[in-house]
């Protein structure tokens, strides 16, 4: 696994190449007992009478609940040393990811290199299914240029990788994948000329479509948009 994360970062492995080695892997989530059940002593001390174990999850900068895990027990002690570990395949930890509501999946966290699981990534992984990042997905493209279609102020659309797809080690250097999000920039090209009042309501109703789309639902994490004269 090592050296998937290596080629990663000397930039000879694509975001989807790490993901796709990641999925075979074995990796430890960190569990912390949890009182579900305490009583006060007769000297007026809390007593725990019952504890079960419970996954950690982190925030992510926008607020969603992210699952961490590790490669290895000794990068999971390092961050959190009152964490256990708990091995598991990737594929059932993102099954368990998924069953807790955590909506990404941190590897590595406070590490050189941290890679977040973006929620498709996750997704495909659990389901056992090939991820292909949104940016880069033929199936995307092909509903966003289908989205645009009755717009005619909407000349063209494209889609890239957004702001948020690359990562930065803790020694600062930039990669190209790995990052939470935006994960996906749409750029809509407008025919020049149009009224602020045109220009507000093209871009409503093609976020309503855009919101509605049970393909980009499924494998877009999360969207900037942006607009450019055609």
């Amino acid at each position: 696994m090592q050296r998937a994360f290596d080629s990663f970062s000397t930039g000879d492995l694509a975001e989807e190449g790490l993901v796709n080695a990641l999925r075979s892997t074995r990796v430890f989530a960190p569990v912390l007992a949890e009182v579900t059940h305490a009583e006060i002593t007769d000297e007026g001390l809390v007593s725990d009478k019952e504890s079960d174990m419970a996954l950690i999850s982190i925030q992510a900068p926008d607020g969603r609940r992210a699952l961490p895990v590790f490669t290895s027990v000794d990068a999971l002690t390092s961050w959190h040393a009152s964490a256990r570990p708990v091995a598991a395949d990737m594929r059932k930890t993102c099954l368990a990811a998924v069953e807790d509501d955590n909506q990404l999946i941190v590897v590595n966290p406070g590490s050189e290199l941290t890679f977040v699981l973006r929620r498709p990534a996750v997704w495909a992984i659990a389901k056992a299914e090939e991820w292909v990042p949104s940016y880069k997905d033929a199936a995307v493209a092909a509903e966003l240029a289908r989205l645009v279609e009755d717009f005619p102020e909407i000349v063209d659309v494209r889609a890239e990788a957004g702001q948020g797809v690359a990562s930065v080690t803790a020694s600062g250097r930039t990669l190209s994948g790995g990052g939470p999000g935006p994960e996906l920039k749409i750029t809509l090209l407008l025919i020049a000329g149009l009224t602020q009042e045109q220009l507000n309501r093209t871009v409503a109703s093609f976020q309503q479509r855009l919101a509605a789309s049970s393909v980009i639902s499924e494998k877009v994490d999360s969207v900037q948009l942006a607009l450019a004269a055609a």
